[in-house]
């Protein structure tokens, strides 16, 4: 019987509102990798993840792949009031970073400032509105 020592974080659902939107933002613009992109049953099955990280992967999730109508309904009334999931991703400067993504036109939801627990950080957020952070440790 499993303790929970065994497990692994592998994905993580983004809801987002068309996909293939999501992956000229996910990919053409933070610059992540699709790492799958093939039609399963009621749907197609797409996922990004940070190049440098294999083990994680993001599925660009969007309403009609939920089981039910009831889930369906609940996905889209989150679309229409923002998403608000949020991914959180370190960088090596959050500065540069910031730049990148505000010159790609990324909508800013916070600049680049100094934290108190050590971190510069700047948000973002998707055309969904889910929130995306970006760390850089200081120190």
């Amino acid at each position: 019987m499993s303790n929970g020592k065994d497990l692994a974080l592998s994905h993580v659902a983004v809801l987002v509102g068309d996909q293939d939107r999501a992956v000229e933002f996910y990919r053409d613009v933070l610059g992540l990798e699709v790492r799958q992109d093939m039609p399963f049953p009621g749907g197609r099955w797409l996922t990004v993840g940070p190049a440098g990280q294999a083990g994680i992967e993001f599925i660009l999730e969007v309403p009609e792949m939920n089981p039910s109508a009831e889930a369906r309904e609940a996905a889209q009334a989150r679309l229409r009031n923002g998403a608000a999931g949020t991914l959180i991703f370190t960088t090596e400067s959050a500065d540069d970073t910031f730049a990148r993504l505000r010159d790609a036109g990324a909508e800013v939801s916070q600049e680049p400032i100094s934290q108190p627990y050590g971190m510069r950080d700047c948000a973002f957020r998707d055309p969904w509105g889910n929130h995306l952070r970006f760390s850089e440790v200081l120190g």
